[in-house]
């Protein structure tokens, strides 16, 4: 039987309202692992014109398809356009010192330069999408990752204590580009997707990065924004964060009023334990830890898929499965495909 994708079946499961299948997702898969599984060189395109773009994304949403998904994931990050940025995944002195460099920095050139570089991406896709397909995703980076990109983690801790203006500043200034970026997104590309959402990284193992009391004041503020302007075009939003956040879920559920989250370890808790904490309240995306779908026998992960599906049964309507992270390039293939497979025999493809 040939698949037939239905976005609305990711669109429910972020709504938290039971789907006609159980939709697979992931937040991110690596163009090498698309390659192997299609056989097809394809990822340079990407860096290409917009017919070269439209031909990368033809094939992209052909892996999507080929693996049974109702929907694919593309978001482009807000990091990828902030001058001397780069600092949160690298290391380096932020430009930001002072509030004086703050009110020099040039906050209001950001949202046309993030349409200048990525709105051929967004269009191409758009272009391209099967029928029946739409994607998740948007605009990549909340305003916490947004913030650390320009100033550094370290730094950032520091201006907390030494200079609090300037801390809660740049929160609401990236909030104020943040949200410009999404209503124009919105309005140009907003079609093409089924369920918004964009990833900003609270914690981890054990805790969040910033006091609680910070994210509550100074970043759930600001998804809320965002949030509000996504549910104004009647989609759900999806926040993808990793990290031990229990203690802020009820804020970034009651506050930010968030549809859906992703992101799970086994190390910080088990898929089910997220979903029965909080699966009455809002959907959730994901499933097997990444580092357990590396590291496992295809037999293993076959078990482990059927488990947590098992335990999350009376939560069918409120999961998306898949991995709890992101399907990197070193993954183990015959594990990813396991994974897939399993989904797909349990809602019945096979």
């Amino acid at each position: 039987m040939t698949f037939q994708p239905d976005y609305k079946n990711v669109q429910d499961a972020a709504f938290n309202r039971k789907p006609k299948r159980l939709p697979l997702y992931e937040h991110l898969v690596h163009d090498n692992v698309m390659e192997a599984i299609l056989d097809k060189k394809f990822a340079d395109l990407y860096r290409g014109n917009l017919r070269e773009k439209e031909e990368y994304f033809t094939h992209f949403c052909e892996f999507y398809k080929r693996l049974g998904y109702d929907a694919v994931s593309f978001e482009c990050c807000i990091g990828g356009i902030l001058p001397n940025g780069g600092l949160l995944g690298g290391h380096g002195t932020s430009v930001i010192q002072t509030y004086a460099d703050f009110e020099k920095y040039p906050w209001d050139e950001l949202c046309d330069m993030y349409f200048e570089k990525f709105g051929d991406y967004f269009r191409a896709l758009g272009n391209v999408l099967p029928p029946g397909m739409k994607a998740v995703g948007g605009v990549g980076n909340g305003v916490f990752e947004a913030v650390q990109d320009i100033m550094g983690y370290e730094h950032l801790a520091i201006i907390s204590y030494d200079d609090p203006d300037l801390y809660a500043g740049l929160f609401k200034r990236m909030g104020d580009i943040s949200f410009a970026i999404w209503e124009r997104f919105l309005k140009a590309y907003g079609d093409s997707y089924c369920v918004l959402r964009f990833g900003d990284d609270l914690g981890f193992k054990t805790n969040t990065l910033l006091p609680a009391d910070d994210i509550r004041k100074h970043i759930i503020p600001q998804y809320r924004r965002i949030v509000d302007l996504v549910h104004s075009y009647n989609k759900p939003f999806l926040l993808h964060s990793c990290g031990n956040l229990f203690d802020i879920m009820p804020d970034i559920i009651n506050n930010a009023k968030i549809n859906a989250k992703h992101s799970n370890e086994d190390i910080i808790a088990r898929f089910p334990v997220w979903v029965q904490k909080f699966g009455s309240q809002v959907a959730h995306f994901g499933g097997i830890d990444t580092d357990a779908l590396c590291s496992l026998a295809p037999a293993q992960v076959r078990e482990y898929v059927n488990d947590v599906l098992k335990e999350c049964e009376q939560y069918a309507g409120a999961i998306a499965f898949g991995s709890g992270n992101s399907i990197p390039g070193y993954i183990n293939l015959d594990n990813y495909l396991e994974m897939s497979n399993t989904v797909r025999t349990y809602r019945g493809d096979f």
